[in-house]
């Protein structure tokens, strides 16, 4: 019996995708819910798993666009009773052989002038070392040809792609960070390659020599640009900024980071209090909170906050919904459920669509100061930034406080600027004044 493979349904306004890598090769058998390959479209990047266990036949190759709904292949599930030891035993020939072989040159043409004791096997040199070979089952087809062509260790190359995995890109690049080829010596063993990043690699242009690369965007990153752009046309977008003195919640965290992780099991973290404080403010400035549809004001009279997440692929906003509805420990919850399924490949379109408000917090990368894009249709996005001590004046007093500039972006014809100040004011004091907030721990 054959099972189709077909690239799956991901939302009613996403038509096609792009059949970004496959994680095993034409023949492989395969067991039921094993990941299979990855799409990405305009809006994720899903890794899609087996319906069935056999033997799979792939019907389109990686890099391929393909309309949602199409064949890519097939799973014979006749074959998967059949041992699976075929395709490993013809693999590992193949990796062995790709092995450099010792020449014989390299072996000693007399007898080094050293005590019989320096005649064990440790000391001969045409020896390679004695370490297990890696196995490439795991690894897309394309990669494991260009591992095994260029004679690398996957042991030493970092994996970006899902679960870790190494994509032809991971590849590409260790072989661009690599030293010149080793020379074999008569007095020493074959020299294996160093990953040096910094060191050139023989493409090197000649100096005075202009050079370019040209690379096709990502579909997710042709949506970015799209979606940002347009926020940038066809809003009235102005941004209105203020700092705030973290002193009390950096302590309250201080306080309560033993009970709140022995309470629920997980850490106490900055954007919670956030999410809370953006609650408030949005309870109070429902303009905030809507968006415009033609002529009409649309009002949400419920609380779906996306926070703003970058990954490899480009910067997603997955929405923690009805989030007045959720306590500390939920919010903080739903926050590293969401970077799980990025990192995996899991994340749907569902997880993405709905959202009210946004959240985006650039301090962690470092930023001290910026103003966000609109989400569209959104009419706010709050920007956070990085925790700063400086000195403020208090009571006459200079003192040193922790502080952090945030940034409100919103669309000018539907919020004006009074209400824009006063929402970000009221963030300002349910953080500087977090007790309130706390009551739930």
């Amino acid at each position: 019996m054959l099972v189709e493979v077909k690239v799956p349904s991901v939302g009613e306004s996403v038509t096609e995708a792009l059949l970004a890598q496959w994680f095993k090769n034409d023949g492989d058998a395969v067991t039921q819910d094993e990941p299979l390959f990855v799409i990405e479209t305009d809006k994720v990047t899903l890794e899609v798993v087996s319906e069935a266990a056999g033997v799979l036949a792939i019907k389109v190759q990686e890099g391929e666009t393909v309309a949602i709904g199409a064949v890519v292949g097939t799973i014979d599930t006749a074959a998967a009773s059949k041992p699976a030891e075929p395709p490993p035993a013809t693999e590992a020939p193949e990796i062995k052989a790709a092995q450099p072989p010792a020449p014989a040159s390299e072996a000693p043409q007399e007898p080094a002038p050293v005590p019989p004791v320096s005649e064990t096997p440790s000391a001969q040199p045409v020896s390679p070392p004695a370490q297990p070979l890696p196995n490439l089952d795991h690894l897309a087809p394309s990669v494991r040809r260009l591992i095994t062509e260029k004679n690398l260790d996957p042991n030493q190359i970092s994996g970006t792609g899902p679960a870790g995995r190494i994509t032809k890109g991971d590849v590409i690049l260790f072989l661009e960070g690599l030293q010149p080829p080793a020379t074999i010596s008569g007095d020493g063993p074959v020299q294996q390659p160093v990953q040096t990043p910094k060191q050139p690699s023989a493409e090197t242009p000649e100096p005075g020599q202009e050079v370019i690369t040209r690379k096709p965007m990502s579909p997710i990153r042709q949506r970015i640009a799209s979606h940002l752009l347009a926020a940038k046309q066809n809003t009235a977008m102005l941004t209105t900024f203020n700092d705030i003195d973290m002193t009390r919640v950096m302590a309250l965290r201080a306080e309560y980071k033993e009970s709140f992780k022995k309470k629920y099991d997980i850490s106490l973290g900055m954007m919670s209090f956030f999410i809370k404080a953006c609650v408030e403010a949005l309870k109070e400035f429902p303009e905030v909170n809507a968006y415009i549809d033609d002529k009409d004001i649309i009002y949400h009279h419920y609380y779906h906050i996306g926070v703003a997440i970058g990954s490899e692929k480009g910067l997603v906003v997955p929405v923690i919904r009805h989030a007045d509805q959720l306590n500390f420990a939920e919010l903080e919850q739903a926050i590293i459920d969401f970077v799980v399924k990025i990192k995996d490949n899991r994340l749907e379109l569902s997880d993405l669509e709905g959202g009210t408000f946004t959240i985006s917090n650039g301090g962690v990368f470092g930023s001290l100061l910026s103003t966000p894009i609109l989400n569209m249709p959104q009419s706010g996005i709050l920007g956070m930034h990085r925790i700063d001590k400086r000195p403020i004046a208090m009571e006459d007093q200079i003192v040193i406080r922790p502080m952090m500039y945030v940034a409100l972006s919103y669309d000018h014809r539907i919020i004006d600027g009074r209400e824009a100040v006063t929402f970000l004011k009221r963030i300002k004091e349910c953080i500087e004044n977090p007790e309130r907030m706390m009551m739930e721990i």
